[in-house]
């Protein structure tokens, strides 16, 4: 069984920035599709970014703040996040090996959820 553990959240003021990891339990277990997500209260869960080998996909709604990037052992990946907003406010996840499209929460594995508040 493989888990993925998040770290990296915290609260940050407004333009701040902020980077999330997110490791595999298992060294051999290859982060090739990961996405992250957030929700936050009373919403449900979005699509924040994905890492699908060597492509990157992001939501509009972070397109040029947020960069993902992969670590040199492979089994971590980074959520690098600038310029945050209030609306960033949320406890974002992180998910791997998706079963359907990389934007759907429809993963195998998922971590246990970092959270992020952005207030000045």
């Amino acid at each position: 069984q493989v888990q993925l553990v998040e770290s990296g959240g915290g609260s940050v003021q407004p333009g701040g920035s902020l980077r999330l990891s997110c490791a595999a339990s298992r060294r051999a277990f290859g982060m090739h599709a990961v996405g992250w997500f957030r929700q936050a209260p009373g919403k449900e869960r979005e699509f924040v970014a994905a890492i699908i080998e060597n492509g990157t996909y992001y939501a509009d709604s972070v397109k040029d703040r947020f960069t993902l990037s992969r670590g040199d052992t492979k089994n971590t990946v980074y959520l690098q996040m600038t310029s945050l907003k209030p609306e960033d406010t949320a406890l974002y996840y992180c998910a791997a090996d998706p079963r359907s499209n990389y934007y759907s929460p429809e993963y195998n594995y998922w971590g246990q959820g970092t959270h992020i508040t952005v207030s000045s």
